[in-house]
């Protein structure tokens, strides 16, 4: 099949786009606003731009608590999503009132971090502690306006770059000198309502080609 996105005539039951750019790792994102109001949330689109610098970023739909908080302080932390805190993972996206502590509600206890303001998840193997560097509304293509009308409190995604100035690594997980990701399971985003898990099982490793050296 084929389809053209602006006019959306795949003729399936639901937009097959997020069951296509697969798996999307879950920024599991926690902010804090300047008042000190704590904000958790799972961001699937997500993902490592660079490294040295080490830069991150995560895309909102709307300016939601994660959003408005990381640019009030300017500082976020994404904790890592693992098979064993898929269920905390989900009643962290649920729809709470401003200020609602997400950790809270998922009965997940917060650990201070180094650099930065807001609490890591305690029990994640991995944390990175974030810098706002920018935030940056996600526009369409001029001539697609209009099959995208926006509305800029609620339909438009904003994409939120942070730089990683602090690492956090549960010490069980670095085997050899390298860090064994495989073995905490992580999760990330399918279509629909669908998850994938990586595991020793699925993990496997090709040698770089004649030429190219890893950075």
């Amino acid at each position: 099949m084929y389809y053209e996105t602006a006019k959306n005539d795949h003729g399936l039951k639901h937009n097959p786009m997020k069951a296509l750019v697969i798996p999307r790792p879950i920024g599991w994102i926690s902010t804090m606003g300047k008042n000190g109001e704590l904000n958790l949330s799972p961001y699937s689109f997500f993902n490592l731009l660079s490294v040295r610098p080490d830069i991150v970023a995560y895309s909102s739909l709307g300016r939601k608590d994660a959003l408005t908080f990381t640019e009030e302080t300017k500082e976020f932390v994404c904790s890592l999503a693992t098979w064993d805190l898929r269920e905390q993972m989900h009643q962290t996206s649920g729809l709470y009132p401003r200020g609602e502590n997400e950790m809270e509600h998922a009965g997940l206890e917060p650990a201070p971090s180094k650099l930065v303001g807001p609490p890591r998840v305690k029990d994640s193997p991995i944390s990175l502690e974030c810098k706002w560097i920018n935030t940056i509304p996600l526009e369409p293509l001029e001539e697609t306006l209009d099959a995208y009308p926006l509305n800029e409190s609620t339909d438009r995604y904003n994409l939120v770059i942070g730089q990683v100035v602090g690492v956090h690594i549960d010490d069980r997980y670095i085997k050899d000198g390298i860090v064994d990701s495989a073995a905490m399971k992580p999760i990330a985003r399918a279509g629909y309502m669908d998850y994938f898990v990586s595991d020793t099982a699925t993990q496997f490793s090709l040698e770089w080609p004649e030429g190219v050296t890893s950075t």
